[in-house]
């Protein structure tokens, strides 16, 4: 029987702790090039909170952001929990991105590409494939060919088709992986899905990965650090799964309520005004029992469909 590496840190802690320094970047690069089907070299950790210029303005909440030695932006970001507007997401970071890049001053050429690795574990969309690539071609609608740069932008740029110079974005569905390795970009696959690599594994950054990831070799402080972090996350997903039951009873109480009410005032009113009822008084309740536990008025927002100034409405309400 093979011998694995039995405990290493998750890739999304790591990412947060270890692999920020330069001599770790060789994991990373391991990681990018077997995704990308290229060897890559990274220059600089970038700053991966973009700062706010007025108070409305969204955060670009990206776990890691580097640097590639052809100029190239890559940013990564890893997600476990389940959010309905996550393309949206994608596509926010991804367009901040960009624009962080250029001055007012300043031409377009000096835009690099932008590259948008999503890591998630959760059932993003629909699909049967766990790994996913989104690009911009554009199409002729009558002679449908590809448009191309022009030769005199192909020497500029050293590319070829516009999408090479648009953001390019990738998906990866952990948990839709079988857990077989066919390839050593399955090999980088199995490791964020099971926190393990097999010794026969040979794909780029792995045995790197393997020697400074492994649990055992983090020194005391980390060790505490990274148990207090796992403690965190499967909190917040116990958190996540107690909302999830509450809107499941929200809609079999609603259904109740309706056909209570249905009964007195007409079947059609009743079922509507019933339902409506009892959406709103369950998710108050869940939206009261989740700030008390610490959960974020955005957060709740998200998972009751309740509107943010609902929600502060119901703190200052409640005294929360």
């Amino acid at each position: 029987m093979l011998k694995r590496v039995r405990k290493l840190v998750s890739l999304d802690w790591a990412i947060k702790r270890l692999l920020r320094s330069k001599v770790n970047f060789g994991i990373l690069e391991g990681f990018l090039s077997e995704l990308l089907f290229e060897d890559i070299e990274i220059t600089e950790i970038l700053e991966s909170e973009s700062n706010k210029e007025f108070d409305t303005d969204k955060y670009n909440r990206v776990d890691l952001k580097v640097k590639n030695s052809k100029g190239e932006i890559i940013i990564i970001e890893i997600q476990f929990d389940s959010e309905y507007d996550y393309f949206q997401r994608i596509l926010f970071g991804a367009s901040k991105a960009v624009c962080e890049q250029i001055e007012s001053s300043m031409d377009y050429v000096n835009i690099n590409k932008v590259i948008s690795i999503n890591i998630v574990y959760f059932d993003l969309g629909q699909g049967e494939d766990y790994i996913y690539r989104g690009i911009t071609k554009f199409t002729g609608l009558h002679k449908h060919d590809q448009l191309q740069l022009s030769k005199k932008q192909e020497k500029e740029f050293d590319k070829k088709f516009p999408h090479n110079l648009f953001p390019e974005f990738y998906v990866i569905k952990v948990n839709e992986f079988n857990d077989i390795a066919k390839d050593t970009l399955d090999e980088w696959i199995y490791f964020l899905k099971n926190e393990e690599i097999k010794t026969e594994f040979k794909a780029k950054g792995l045995k790197e990965a393997g020697e400074k990831l492994a649990i055992l070799k983090l020194d005391d402080k980390e060790r505490i650090s990274y148990e207090r972090y796992i403690d965190d996350k499967r909190y917040a997903q116990s958190i996540a799964n107690t909302y999830k039951i509450d809107i499941k009873w929200e809609k079999e109480e609603g259904r109740k309520e309706g056909r209570k009410e249905g009964r007195k005032e007409g079947r059609k009113e009743g079922r509507k005004e019933g339902r409506k009822k009892g959406r709103k008084e369950t998710r108050i309740e869940t939206v009261i029992n989740g700030l008390k536990e610490g959960i974020s008025t955005q957060i709740s927002s998200k998972i009751t469909d309740l509107t943010i100034q609902h929600i502060e409405e119901i703190k200052t309400n409640h005294l929360l």
